[in-house]
């Protein structure tokens, strides 16, 4: 069985288009729509890696973050933030949240694939 991903983005594109691309690596990819959605998924099992874009409705990337964070089960786990965001201001909080890496959209699957490879070493 493949590591597996928590990707959280608002854009149905966006999911669709890196859930083909990670399993196409034989990663097992959960989805969720919303930091709300992502929280009720962080209960459903351990994440090796955790996707999330920063600007969402309902539940932002950080507060999403924050909630992973408390998380028993993926409280370790390392977390991608996807953002169009590049101001060092907002960096700095999804750092302080707990953001290991912070890729600016837009971006190419490849990179986004190298980045989980290089966290999880799989």
């Amino acid at each position: 069985m493949g590591k597996k991903i928590l990707f959280v983005d608002d854009s149905a594109s966006m999911r669709q288009v890196m859930k083909l691309a990670m399993e196409a690596k034989s990663f097992e990819v959960t989805t969720a729509v919303d930091g709300v959605d992502g929280t009720k998924q962080l209960e459903s099992g351990r994440f090796d890696v955790i996707i999330s874009d920063l600007n969402m409705p309902n539940l932002n990337g950080i507060e999403f973050l924050k909630n992973a964070k408390k998380s028993t089960k993926n409280k370790f786990t390392p977390v991608i933030m996807l953002t169009t965001e590049s101001a060092d201001d907002m960096k700095q909080k999804g750092q302080a949240a707990g953001a290991k890496v912070w890729v600016v959209k837009p971006f190419r699957p490849e990179q986004l694939l190298s980045i989980i490879q290089k966290l999880i070493g799989g």
